[in-house]
């Protein structure tokens, strides 16, 4: 196999491009980035000498959820939702709780080996993409209950499909269901228009009333939760091959949680919120 020269910038140069992410200068912040490849003649691949110093660090990155800073509509939507939590459990008005997130299926391309006293089960570290699947999570947190549905696809329908199911199901009997959810172009009452006859249309969305999260505030959606601990317990590191095998699994993973975990306590009051996010909070001008 031919092998190109070697030029002036190959990998070896001290200004050439590092497999990693560089530390991003402080003193850059609002000037156009230079990328990780056009560093200057001098400077160590793995960031400036400097960063050492100052305690940074240069292959870590940690995600957070940052909120944004004198954002009334975000306090707008936040406190509601807050103010939606303090009320007392009413089972003639619930609170509701969703959220979604897609998954990816995966196929075995061998058959795996079952695990035995000397060692796990074993599976061939390739796969095959069996296209993806939708998960639905529903929560009351009052009531301790939660339930999972497993879809082919997230579209307006198949959230006003779902959500259908439990207002003429679980909720049949209750006059008004409080749906907190995050605010996406699928979570609308025009949605039940595009599944259903206006008449029944009409009925389930006379019964709702949403109050949605804020922008960038997911975290307030206790079924964000709820969905993470279902990731966390019996989504990841898991090969499923078809919608039907993860409805399967998921339906054994909230019958389980449900007959043995308690309501959720949430903590966070709108007092709260005043006092340690008043970043959050916009300032007055008169």
């Amino acid at each position: 196999m031919n092998r190109r020269p070697r030029g002036p910038h190959h990998r070896d140069a001290p200004w050439s491009a590092a497999e990693g992410l560089q530390q991003l200068d402080a003193a850059l912040v609002g000037t156009q980035g230079r990328g990780i490849g056009h560093r200057g003649l001098g400077e160590l691949r793995n960031g400036p000498a400097h960063a050492k110093k100052n305690g940074m660090t240069h292959r870590k990155i940690e995600y957070w959820v940052i909120p944004p800073e004198a954002d009334a509509e975000f306090v707008a939507h936040m406190e509601e939702v807050l103010e939606t939590y303090e009320k007392p459990y009413n089972p003639h008005v619930p609170v509701l709780c969703m959220d979604e997130q897609p998954v990816q299926l995966l196929k075995e391309t061998r058959v795996p080996i079952a695990a035995t006293a000397k060692h796990g089960k074993r599976v061939d570290y390739e796969d095959e993409r069996a296209g993806t699947a939708a998960i639905f999570m529903f929560a009351e947190p009052l009531a301790g209950w939660r339930e999972v549905a497993v879809r082919e696809r997230k579209t307006k329908s198949d959230w006003a499909i779902e959500m259908a199911r439990l207002l003429e199901g679980r909720y049949a009997a209750c006059g008004k269901v409080i749906l907190v959810c995050d605010n996406l172009n699928t979570h609308t009452k025009g949605a039940f228009y595009e599944a259903f006859a206006p008449e029944r249309a009409r009925a389930l969305v006379r019964r709702l009333e949403f109050c949605y999260t804020p922008k960038h505030g997911s975290w307030l959606n206790i079924a964000e939760n709820e969905l993470s601990s279902l990731t966390r317990q019996c989504v990841a590191d898991r090969r499923f091959g078809d919608v039907a095998s993860l409805r399967e699994e998921t339906q054994a993973w909230s019958n389980d949680v449900n007959a043995t975990q308690r309501g959720v306590d949430w903590q966070m009051k709108i007092d709260d919120a005043r006092t340690k996010l008043k970043s959050v909070y916009p300032t007055i001008k008169l």
